[in-house]
């Protein structure tokens, strides 16, 4: 395994320290590097979404003439695809850059169900996209020269060149900076509040990642059938989700949402907004971290999300602290026409031992389809 401060090293010494991206958990530890020293040997800059952050790395380029190097979990290269062949290409602007992707779902490897697709064909992916591929080598001396030939290729080719990261490839580094906030709930104490309070005529669409392994595991709990839709993998689209279900329904549809898939997918909620649907109830669990992949941090803090989202047109927002502010809130909601939005500040973190879905995605599917009937 190679050390963050060595791959540091190896970056700088190939005048490459302009970085931008979404997290990956493969490559957790060198995004906590990143944040660590934002500002000091590098820029890091957080973006909302692999697209976004593949437009930051053309303009640093545009800029400076120097490559950039955008980073994300295999998922997101399906993401970027039109800003790599419709902005970066060599048919196009050209422009050079390399993309840190974490190989998420790699084949005979243990994995969650959706990403072992992206997983089997990124490879394939790249050779369809024409963008050739190096994997980085735990060994530094081995990691220095495919660094090295990743920047002149790309600087040759004038197109991207990959750099794939495999999960156990860097060592592990314990970020100095930490986020600390001292709320009084959890994403999991706020979930459980929020089910305790509602009817149970609900149909709740959550995010992906922890939101929905919280949510599955409550159900459970409480000895109920788990009937709600856990969005495994497509972050950023559970409001859009459910924006296709409260049109088709009389039940009152509620989002689970993230602050970081709630600004990966921003527009969404122009577009919630304009169609106004009196049933539809959208929840932002705000710890402003990328919670699944490590905890690193988002752009949430520099954002308002209640006047966005009355600025979208939601009928109402709130701001939510306190379990009992949590519980008069959502006893009152469900007395007003849609949309509406709850912002719920919540610390970050997870219990260790927090499980997954025991049954598989197609059986939830299912019941929640059937629930939806009734």
């Amino acid at each position: 395994m190679i050390s963050c401060k060595d791959l540091y090293t190896i970056f700088k010494r190939n005048d490459l320290t302009f970085f931008t991206g979404v997290p990956d958990s493969t490559f957790k530890d060198w995004m906590n590097f990143l944040a660590d020293e934002h500002g000091k040997k590098l820029t890091n800059i957080v973006s909302c979404n692999e697209c976004e952050a593949t437009a930051n790395c053309v303009g640093y380029y545009l800029a400076t003439g120097k490559i950039g190097i955008v980073y994300m979990q295999n998922s997101g290269l399906g993401k970027c695809v039109n800003p790599v062949v419709s902005l970066l290409d060599k048919d196009v602007y050209s422009i050079p850059s390399i993309f840190i992707i974490g190989w998420r779902g790699e084949p005979n490897k243990k994995d969650e169900p959706q990403h072992k697709k992206m997983g089997r064909i990124m490879l394939p992916l790249l050779d369809c996209l024409e963008i050739p591929y190096k994997i980085l080598s735990g060994n530094v001396q081995e990691a220095e020269q495919i660094i090295n030939q990743v920047k002149k290729l790309a600087k040759k080719n004038s197109s991207p060149i990959a750099l794939i990261i495999k999960k156990g490839t860097l060592k592990e580094y314990t970020a100095k900076k930490n986020l600390k906030t001292n709320y009084e709930m959890s994403r999991e104490d706020a979930i459980k509040t929020i089910i305790d309070n509602l009817n149970g005529d609900e149909a709740i669409v959550s995010t992906t990642g922890k939101t929905s392994r919280e949510l599955f595991e409550y159900r459970i709990k409480r000895g109920e059938e788990p009937r709600d839709f856990y969005t495994v993998g497509s972050m950023g689209c559970s409001s859009s989700i459910a924006l296709g279900i409260a049109r088709e329904t009389t039940k009152p549809i509620f989002i689970f949402d993230g602050d970081g898939a709630a600004l990966m997918q921003l527009g969404t909620m122009a577009t919630i907004g304009h169609y106004k649907l009196k049933n539809f109830y959208h929840i932002i669990f705000d710890n402003s971290s990328y919670d699944s992949t490590g905890g690193q941090p988002t752009v949430s803090p520099t954002i308002d999300f209640k006047k966005t989202t009355l600025a979208c047109g939601y009928k109402g927002a709130r701001i939510i602290k306190t379990k009992n502010n949590l519980k008069e809130t959502i006893n009152s909601m469900k007395n007003l026409d849609g949309p509406q939005m709850i912002i719920i500040k919540i610390n970050k973190g997870a219990r260790k031992d927090l499980g997954r879905p025991t049954t598989t995605p197609i059986k939830n599917k299912q019941t929640f389809m059937d629930f939806l009937k009734q």
